[in-house]
């Protein structure tokens, strides 16, 4: 008798892990937690190591499922256990939490712990492959914005799976577990013991005249009177008992396929999925979708193809990846008929849930499975149209903002836009859902900028002429204070010529080719007068010679380009120098320096005949302009630079009057070269 007295308690501790290993294999996540972690805390390390690490394990397996963040410490005490000589997927699992919780360096070295183990584990890969590309796909985010709806939410509880009904884009559906009354209704108090919240249901929303979503509440003709909930087993107007959510509508959004799961002797037994016709604003007794001939197979998350002709849903059926995988089946007649799972570059050993198919055809699904940020993340999926004979899918993860290292799934689009609503836990402490939502704003491109003339003068007079490869072919006139605001097209390259009546004209080039976001072309012109001589910037010589040095190089060169956006044109190139030395040494000084720069220019293209080069010496000091007044405040407007002004002044401001008048300049001589 006290040998049975003290192996009574052992006995009650393995039913009661045996009856949590019942409740996880069912996926009563929630019941089978709590179960573990009283189970744990009655087991020595040292005489029930292995079912204590077992115990661990399951609970960790639990809390991964529910997002609860105490799944790390439950891994790390099956790890302590030496779980991991048993089954490594352990590490698996811890690097996977870690990374939903943006731990990404510790997450990386349990991958590659696993790794070790199952050098080829895809998951592991993925997810290692992740870890340590996340800042790079950081600093790289889409272009969608995202924002929280906050008219969709409710604090402490969950709402997700957003989904339009129709395409007209001015009603919603979305599940949650909200306190929402309904007329006659009671609130709903059974909890999930999946989940171990409130029940999760179908709520509907509308816009009004303003464009506002109006009052949420229950989806109007599923939910009737919940007295008699108990006595009906049905998924028709009695589904106050039942789990409903994640459901997809035909185009017209007169028929709606859900996601239906309804405990059966208290016990929650899996899902399927049925259909609900809508008449008179209300929907009609639902029935279910037959998939598969063996019934206990669970089913959900519907996706409709825009035709109607294909159903994407999500199964844990044989013939699968493993964990859920996302299956079609096709339409015949009334029946939906030859079920399959998607191929392997779509389904993963991990989940792959939340399939929806936009309005153009691309597949839109979540996985835990492929490389991304944490948790499940959003992908995009395109048939590869170059591979005959099999259907292979293009996979992009849809990045930033739209991704995040928590659960982001339940993408729905207003028809054919890029714009929509999908859910998410981020940022979540209880991991509660929320719903957000999304725009692509409009990729604009534009050139702007001002024409002046080379003293910095607005041009009011000035024209445009844009080209461009895709046939633009048009003009504009600057506004009068010389601005210019041009929308460009994406993927063009153009040409873009400045002019005015008396200036030369100027020419640029440029592309939007390849951008992946907005972008505002700064460019202004300036005109060179056709009337007077024009100074040349960044013109240098070393001191007493006429050989050019190396930093001229961008001035000429931007003589080069004036000379070919204007081909009718011929110049004289003119060198000056100080007073300095004696005239007939600064003469020829000049001459060679003027040479020296015109044959830069035939060098670089430029036809002998269209130049003149000439060296004045010190004989042509510079009339001081306004600029030089405003730079220069002793130098007066109108002032010659002559020796008699120059030799007045103190030697430091001597100085600066030889630097202005040592320059180089060009003049347009002829502006009909080769027209006749």
């Amino acid at each position: 008798m006290l040998a049975a007295f003290v192996l009574l308690p052992g006995c009650s501790i393995q039913q009661r892990v045996k009856r949590a290993d019942k409740k996880y294999a069912i996926g009563e996540y929630f019941s089978a937690a709590d179960i573990y972690k009283q189970c744990y805390s009655r087991l020595s390390t040292q005489k029930d190591r292995a079912l204590k690490g077992h115990v661990a394990f399951r609970q960790g397996e639990c809390y991964r499922v529910l997002n609860n963040t105490r799944a790390v410490n439950a891994y790390n005490s099956a790890i302590r256990c030496k779980y991991q000589l048993q089954d490594s997927t352990v590490y698996l699992r811890l690097a996977q939490v870690l990374q939903f919780q943006g731990k990404y360096k510790d997450a990386a070295k349990n991958y590659e712990l696993y790794l070790e183990a199952h050098p080829n584990d895809y998951s592991a890969r993925a997810g290692l492959y992740a870890c340590n590309k996340v800042n790079e796909w950081k600093a790289e985010p889409s272009r969608y914005k995202v924002a929280e709806a906050k008219e969709f939410n409710q604090k402490r509880y969950s709402a997700f799976a957003p989904m339009f009904i129709g395409k007209q884009g001015d009603a919603l559906m979305f599940t949650s577990n909200r306190q929402e009354r309904q007329r006659g209704s009671k609130k709903l108090k059974r909890a999930s013991n999946v989940t171990g919240q409130q029940m999760f249901q179908l709520y509907q929303t509308r816009k009004n005249a303003a464009g506002e979503w109006e009052e949420i509440e229950l989806a109007e003709g599923l939910y009737g009177d919940q007295e008699n909930e108990q006595q009906n087993d049905s998924a028709g107007k009695q589904a106050g008992n039942a789990e409903i959510g994640v459901c997809s509508f035909t185009q017209d959004g007169k028929t709606m396929y859900f996601t239906y799961s309804k405990p059966i002797n208290g016990q929650d037994l899996g899902a399927k999925i049925y259909k609900s016709e809508r008449a008179s604003g209300e929907w009609g007794e639902a029935q279910e979708v037959k998939l598969f001939a063996d019934s206990s197979i669970t089913v959900g998350h519907p996706a409709l193809s825009p035709d109607g002709e294909k159903l994407y849903f999500v199964s844990d059926a044989a013939g699968g990846y493993g964990g859920k995988d996302i299956w079609m089946a096709e339409l015949d007649g009334d029946e939906w008929v030859n079920p399959q799972p998607l191929g392997p570059s779509i389904n993963t050993k991990e989940n792959e849930m939340y399939p929806y198919v936009h309005a153009d055809g691309s597949l839109y699904f979540s996985s835990n499975g492929h490389p991304g940020y944490g948790g499940l993340d959003i992908f995009k999926a395109v048939q590869d149209t170059t591979i005959k004979d099999s259907v292979v899918w293009l996979l992009y993860n849809m990045a930033t903002p739209l991704n995040s290292n928590g659960d982001d799934f339940g993408i729905t689009f207003d028809g054919e836009s890029q714009n929509g609503f999908f859910s998410s836990n981020r940022n979540e402490k209880k991991a509660y859902d929320k719903i957000y939502s999304f725009i692509l704003p409009e990729m604009e491109f534009l050139a702007e900028g001002t024409i002046t003339d080379n003293q910095g003068e607005a041009i009011a007079e000035a024209r445009l002429r844009i080209v461009g490869s895709d046939g633009t072919n048009s003009k504009m006139n600057a506004r009068r204070d010389g601005t210019y605001k041009i929308k460009l097209k994406k993927d063009v390259k153009y040409v873009m010529l400045a002019s005015a009546r008396g200036y030369l004209n100027a020419k640029e080039q440029w592309n939007t080719m390849d951008l992946k976001d907005s972008k505002t072309y700064k460019m202004d012109f300036v005109l060179n007068p056709i009337s007077r001589p024009v100074q040349m910037d960044n013109i240098f010589y070393e001191s007493g010679r006429w050989e050019l040095s190396q930093a001229s190089e961008s001035g000429l060169q931007s003589l080069v380009k004036l000379l070919n956006d204007n081909p009718n044109i011929t110049i004289e190139l003119s060198a000056h120098t100080d007073m300095v030395g004696n005239d007939k040494f600064n003469q020829e000084l000049s001459q060679k320096r003027a040479q020296a720069c015109c044959d830069y220019l035939i060098k670089h293209g430029i036809e002998k005949e269209r130049l003149t080069p000439v060296g004045y010496g010190e004989q042509k000091p510079v009339v001081a302009d306004k600029a030089i007044h405003q730079k220069y405040s002793f130098i007066p407007q109108e002032q010659v630079l002559d020796e008699a002004f120059v030799s007045s002044l103190p030697a430091d401001k001597q100085e600066i009057c030889n630097q202005i008048n040592r320059r180089t300049e060009f003049k347009v001589v002829k502006t009909t070269y080769k027209l006749y």
